[in-house]
């Protein structure tokens, strides 16, 4: 990001961060905010007008048009550049500190808008439990495609590398797969929807017993992907899910969370497969309870075998004793 100037001063010296309408009614990102670096500060299409529930993607604008629609002038207290990062102070009681972020995604430059609320966000400050999945040790396997793999360093289990059918990591039972996951970031899990790709793997999947595909990202991600429409995925992902409703397809926000469900899902997995294999074996061993005896004839059914045999019984009421006795003598039931 260009720019070294740092701008301070109470007030801020008359110095303002100014957000405004974006011109261009076919951006996907509808505002503009002047950042005050530098002799002519930069100016940066963003989507949101503050980082308030997640960051916020920008990207730089050509220019900044005299005529523009002001939205919103907030004086400056502080406004440093501190190597990719710029260190945003606003002379206001709330919403006031903010950074703006230089990095590279895929070979270009990506700038992202986050206060320390957002960041907070991004990396949940959790910590996962060490308790074993379903009360054993498993025993993992990890596709030997699988490009920088799960360790599962912190959770009780082991691994070993071996081609799988289908997923990326899964668990057998007297040598038979009885779960698998597989794992997506979220451009992967795009791509693989976009390419047609997403319902192969997940027919695949669908042949196992139990499977799930795990991402590691956010549902709400999904809404702020700009290379597609969000519609275009969540629609597909939607679609995909009616299609195999045995395989879920589960956000769980970060690599960390991803693995953790992974691990407590294939452990559910085999404890549930044991005991299915198990209760089966002791249904067999139960006593037979022999033919089903027959039903009693209804009231109505033995008044209209009376009336035809030309028994005296009434239209209505409870049938005497003798006349069950007389219709069971019969053997008609």
């Amino acid at each position: 990001m260009a720019g070294h100037v740092t701008v301070r001063g109470p007030g801020g010296d008359g110095m303002e961060f100014v957000i405004a309408r974006n011109p261009d009614e076919a951006s996907s990102l509808p505002f503009l905010v002047r950042v005050p670096l530098g002799a002519d500060g930069i100016a940066l299409k963003v989507r949101e007008t503050w980082p308030r529930t997640s960051k916020v993607y920008c990207h730089r604008a050509d220019d900044w048009p005299d005529d523009l629609e002001v939205i919103e002038r907030v004086p400056v207290r502080s406004c440093v550049r501190r190597g990719a990062a710029i260190d945003l102070v606003l002379d206001r009681s709330r919403e006031h500190r903010s950074q703006f972020v230089s990095t590279r995604a895929r070979g270009r430059e990506v700038i992202f808008w986050q206060s320390a609320r957002t960041t907070k966000q991004a990396r949940p400050a959790v910590s996962v439990p060490t308790a074993r999945a379903a009360g054993r040790v498993l025993e993992i396997l990890v596709d030997s495609h699988e490009r920088y793999a799960w360790k599962f360093d912190h959770q009780q289990a082991t691994t070993v590398r071996r081609a799988l059918p289908a997923g990326d990591y899964a668990i057998t039972l007297n040598g038979e797969i009885v779960a698998s996951v597989e794992r997506k970031s979220l451009a992967d899990l795009v791509s693989t929807l976009t390419t047609g790709k997403l319902r192969y793997l997940l027919a695949d999947l669908a042949t196992l017993p139990r499977a799930a595909l795990v991402v590691e990202d956010r549902w709400s991600s999904v809404f702020k992907l700009d290379r597609v429409r969000p519609a275009v995925i969540a629609d597909g992902l939607a679609e995909a899910q009616v299609r195999f409703p045995t395989v879920p397809i589960v956000f769980c926000e970060t690599r960390k969370l991803a693995q953790e469900w992974t691990y407590r899902f294939l452990g559910a997995a085999a404890a549930h497969h044991h005991d299915d294999e198990h209760g089966e074996e002791r249904a067999a061993d139960l006593p037979s309870a022999g033919a089903v005896p027959a039903a009693e004839p209804k009231t109505a059914e033995v008044r209209r075998w009376a009336f035809v045999n030309h028994l005296d019984v009434s239209d209505r009421g409870r049938l005497r004793p003798e006349i069950w006795d007389a219709y069971r003598a019969a053997g008609t039931d």
